[in-house]
């Protein structure tokens, strides 16, 4: 029989969240095993669920929702993220400068494909959400990563920007609040990085899915506000502040000065006019979750979220070899091990140990395209009972640990 292979386009195409570690906590399950799953930031999973209202209206409008909707997006879903738009002041934002799309997920990829060509770069974080790049280098550029300092909260190393931009970038990727490091970035950094974009004259892709989710009291500001001279596609979604990851709820906001970015836009229109439009039934949801400004009581002090960041951030800390920065916000932190001192040399190989000798679900470090085999994301999204476990089987771990 004829041997039908993948296409050479997904060479450089992983999505580690989702990997091989994870089919062998599968493999275990299905086996009757008990496994702690830190893995992947999936709210419902771990009990936290949407307001009622919301189910209502999806359940009121499932027979309005049968046909075909505007390839954008349906009107009361962009009215709702319009005025969203415009209380985090981005400037310059129409109706028509709006797109929903299945998650985030699906316009990260559109985004991408409309704007690179072979060879193109474009400069993305290091560590980063590995679709950025699986959806860069599937649309054929080439990802150039800058660093983010773990010693200055995990900030973006500006100066290392500066330093990587050619004559072959096309835009930078600024992902705020961060996954994995839960970092946010204040003023004075997303005021360096618009500066630089506009020396440069670089589009802004902000992905800031995670800009509700803002532990203890702290401030987010969309990037897109510093820069009304300039070309920015911010990106947001309700599956994680609302726990609908299922829902397949995100959009995409074209801010600033669009002058002379008309070309790139027939691209969008083009990409999002091809999958004829986006899931109907969810975008009914749009305006009743944006309609409630209220902070989610689940991030401030005694809230649920907020208790269990401050728990594994502690309980991570008074493991010997291992240390972490605080997050700041969305639901993640990104632990460093002393690889010297455990001789760690496969930080995938160090993820399957954890999942087979002490049944806890990880993700590498380097599944997040972080150049050492020194760091691992967590999920605090499980109860703190979960955590301790999971936490105790860490230490238990390292305890004789090597390579």
């Amino acid at each position: 029989m004829r041997i039908i292979e993948k296409s050479t386009k997904l060479e450089n195409v992983k999505y580690e969240v989702l990997g091989p570690v994870l089919a062998e906590a599968e493999r275990m399950i299905s086996q009757g095993e008990q496994v702690i799953k830190l893995n992947i930031g999936n709210p419902a999973v771990f009990g936290f669920t949407a307001p009622d209202e919301l189910f209502e209206t999806l359940m009121a409008n499932l027979r309005a929702s049968q046909a075909y909707g505007d390839s954008k997006g349906i009107f009361s879903a962009r009215s709702a993220i319009l005025a969203y738009a415009r209380r985090k002041n981005l400037p310059n934002v129409t109706e028509n400068d709006i797109y929903v799309g299945d998650g985030v997920s699906e316009l990260i990829s559109i985004c991408m494909t409309a704007l690179l060509n072979p060879g193109d770069e474009i400069l993305i974080p290091a560590p980063d959400y590995p679709l950025w790049t699986a959806a860069a280098n599937l649309a054929g550029g080439k990802v150039v990563y800058y660093t983010c300092d773990e010693q200055a909260d995990w900030n973006p190393d500006i100066s290392n920007m500066r330093k990587l931009i050619s004559s072959r970038t096309k835009a930078i990727v600024v992902i705020n609040p961060n996954n994995p490091t839960g970092a946010l970035y204040d003023n004075a950094v997303l005021t360096q990085i618009v500066e630089l974009a506009r020396e440069h004259g670089l589009p802004i892709f902000a992905d800031e899915i995670y800009d509700r989710l803002i532990m203890g009291g702290h401030k987010h500001t969309s990037i897109a506000a510093l820069a009304p001279d300039m070309l920015c596609i911010t990106l947001n979604g309700l599956s994680k502040s609302h726990a609908i990851c299922g829902y397949r709820c995100g959009w995409m906001i074209l801010s600033g000065d669009k002058s002379g970015a008309q070309d790139y836009i027939d691209g969008l229109n083009t990409l999002t006019s091809m999958r004829i439009c986006a899931n109907v039934p969810a975008q009914q949801v749009i305006e009743i979750s944006l309609k409630n400004e209220q902070t989610d009581s689940s991030v401030l002090p005694g809230g649920r979220l907020y208790e269990q960041c401050e728990y594994i951030y502690r309980a991570l800390n008074n493991i010997p070899g291992i240390s972490a920065v605080k997050p700041k916000a969305a639901l993640y932190i990104f632990p460093k091990l002393d690889i010297k001192k455990f001789n760690i040399k496969d930080d995938e190989r160090f993820a399957f140990d954890y999942l087979r000798q002490q049944k806890v679900l990880v993700v590498q470090g380097t599944g997040f395209n972080w150049p050492q085999p020194d760091h691992f994301r967590i999920v605090y999204l499980p109860h703190i009972e979960d955590l301790r476990q999971a936490a105790a089987r860490l230490g238990a771990l390292l305890e004789n640990y090597h390579q």
